[in-house]
């Protein structure tokens, strides 16, 4: 490579991979609707959450039949009762009596037994598959794209995972099976009811359908409410999460009694959605309620009157009135458990959408490119020969980010690094210097032009396969609520505690890991918050050592540390960098003299690449920089 590279040549004829379509993909959840889910709607759901209910058919099918026997013996007791009256009281016979009792706490023992197993293989139905949804939703979401969490607020993510999901719980865990169980009851009864009295029965199935009208009326409206007050609680969470991460910053601001006020303002908006939502289904129970016990009253005055008449005996028209009751009562609990239903049908669908969320870059690589690699590069396995001594490539890279869809982030960007070599990226801020370690770990794909692996390109290349040969030490490093030891071993692992303790000592982060209050069995705190900036710089470091890559990313790597630290860190890195090819972004010229090659980057463009002293001499931009940085030192 000659010292000085002439950067501003017209493209050449080269081979093109399909370009990305991703500056025009969209990476959000579906529009909220009404808050109404249609027929359709509602079946795809219950199609979605069958799939996580489907492993336990047993389980369920157990459930159910204990469902059956329990609603069974519920409505046999109003048998009992007719016995208990006509052939007890009314016979005055004490032997009937006698038998009467036994069998209702006969019918009762076995009741109790078929709710147990009932109840319990619900609510264990309701804990598993929740649990099972759960982390189905997790393990999709970490493999959505970054750029799905910059358009979606995590506190909205963590209410779908937490909130929608304890929901689901409850619901399938014990309303869905109160429903059932009242759907069950109400239909022996009226069945029972039809052959105690047919007169009787023909008023309330006139009156059945005046309960139920409300049901529906109302129904629409909770299921709307429901939703919206998932939404305002979904907000408020997250309202708080970013307050709480960014709790320095509020105090150091003193901002406490405006955060206050705001976080108050977010709690009475979600209050006046759950008022709402509250009062249409207390409407909705008080009318299914008066209804309801309007016509047993009704049902009394008509049963009284036959029966004074002689047209019905006192156990039928005690039957009568215990299957009426029974049928009000399983009214009474659908009309309740309707609104949680709807309440689940909300929550469902939310999560359901968040399943459905498409990566911009999926992790395996795509068929189209993988034939076409396959023709101009025919290797076995494209990892394991060439990244033994890698080279990467970009050849005239062109990328948007989605939101900036019209302003280019790299333009034409023609870059080469030879195996075991250095190239350092310096340029003004938003230069594309950060958007090319992106594009190298594949968070995003260019829009024309392709990077290369050791010629193969990166896109035929599974993400995990192309990232395991990566690793970056970025200038903010990324700590986890752990010990010393998960953190450190993140890249790898399987490391014994001897390669832990040895990648510490090379990044000058054994001495004061020792000194913390638990060594390396001590816990850093939310994203490492009981370390000093320098520390959490040197563990990031000792993980980047510790996972010994192929490929070495630096951003900035040194400069949270002190002059001395600086000094003793850059020795162990430039160890590290040995033999390997390294990518430096550097704010610090200093740090980057001894790079085999500099890229100078401006406004997405590559305008120069050479030496430290070639781009003194030929690159202003390059030499403006240096004359401000070192026109100081000495």
């Amino acid at each position: 490579m000659s010292n000085i590279s002439s950067i501003n040549e017209p493209p050449v004829a080269h081979t093109q991979i399909q370009p990305s379509n991703q500056a025009s993909d969209k990476v959000q959840v579906k529009p909220e609707s009404d808050g109404v889910v249609d027929g359709a709607s509602a079946l795809s759901v219950l199609r979605s959450l069958w799939q996580f209910i489907r492993p336990y058919k047993k389980t369920l099918v157990f459930a159910g039949m204990s469902l059956i026997v329990t609603a069974g013996i519920t409505l046999s007791i109003g048998q009992g009762v007719r016995l208990l009256i006509d052939e007890g009281f009314v016979a005055q016979s004490s032997e009937a009596l006698a038998n009467a009792v036994v069998m209702i706490m006969a019918l009762s023992l076995l009741m109790a037994l078929g709710t147990y197993a009932r109840f319990y293989s619900v609510s264990w139905l309701g804990e598993r598959v929740v649990a099972d949804l759960r982390k189905a939703v997790f393990d999709h979401i970490i493999t959505l794209h970054p750029n799905y969490f910059e358009t979606n607020r995590s506190g909205e993510i963590m209410s779908r995972l937490t909130t929608d999901t304890t929901l689901l719980q409850n619901i399938i865990g014990s309303s869905f099976s109160m429903a059932l169980r009242s759907v069950l009851t109400f239909m022996g009864a009226l069945g029972l009811l039809l052959l105690t009295n047919l007169k009787l029965s023909l008023i309330v199935l006139v009156g059945v359908p005046l309960v139920f009208l409300p049901i529906v009326l109302y129904g629409r409206r909770v299921q709307k409410l429901s939703k919206a007050s998932q939404d305002s609680i979904a907000s408020v969470g997250s309202y708080a999460g970013e307050i709480i991460q960014h709790i320095k910053t509020v105090q150091s601001y003193t901002r406490e009694a405006h955060e206050s006020q705001a976080f108050g303002r977010e709690v009475e908006s979600a209050f006046v959605v759950a008022k709402q939502r509250i009062r249409q289904r207390a409407l909705l129970i008080a009318c299914v309620i008066l209804l309801m016990f309007g016509a047993i009253s009704g049902l009394l005055w008509v049963g009284g009157n036959d029966m004074l008449a002689g047209r019905m005996t006192g156990g039928d028209l005690a039957a009568f009135v215990f299957y009426a009751i029974m049928m009000a009562t399983a009214i009474a609990t659908i009309s309740e458990v309707y609104g949680e239903l709807q309440r689940a049908s909300g929550a469902t669908e939310r999560l359901v959408d968040l399943l459905n969320v498409k990566t911009l870059i999926p992790a395996k690589a795509s068929a189209l490119l993988d034939t076409q690699a396959a023709a101009d590069n025919p290797i076995d396995n494209p990892i394991d020969n060439p990244i033994d001594t890698p080279l990467l490539a970009l050849e005239y890279v062109n990328f948007y980010y989605p939101s900036r869809p019209d302003k280019p982030a790299l333009l034409n960007i023609n870059l080469r690094i030879e195996a075991g070599q250095s190239l350092a990226l310096v340029g003004p801020s938003g230069a594309g210097k950060s958007t090319l370690f992106e594009l190298l770990q594949r968070f995003y794909d260019p829009a024309k032009g392709c990077i290369t692996l050791a010629g193969t390109d990166i896109r035929t290349l599974d993400t995990a396969t192309l990232r395991q040969q990566i690793a970056v030490v970025p200038q903010e490093p990324a700590l986890f609520t752990e010990d010393v030891w998960y953190n450190i071993r993140y890249g790898k692992p399987d490391a014994s505690d001897e390669e832990v303790i040895a990648a510490a000592k090379a990044a000058y982060a054994h001495e004061f890991i020792v000194q913390l209050q638990d060594g390396y069995n001590s816990h850093l705190g939310e994203q490492g918050t009981r370390l000093s900036g320098g520390q959490k710089q040197r563990l990031a470091i000792a993980r980047a050592i510790l996972k010994d890559p192929k490929i070495l990313l630096l951003d900035e790597a040194t400069s949270a540390l002190d002059a001395e630290s600086e000094h003793r860190v850059q020795q162990a890195l430039d160890r590290l960098m040995k033999n390997r090819t390294t990518i430096i972004i550097a704010h610090r010229l200093a740090t980057i003299l001894h790079a085999d090659s500099i890229a100078v980057l401006d406004q997405g463009e590559l305008v120069a690449q050479g030496t430290h002293e070639a781009l003194l001499e030929h690159s202003a931009l390059y030499k403006r920089l240096a004359d401000l940085q070192f026109k100081n030192m000495p």
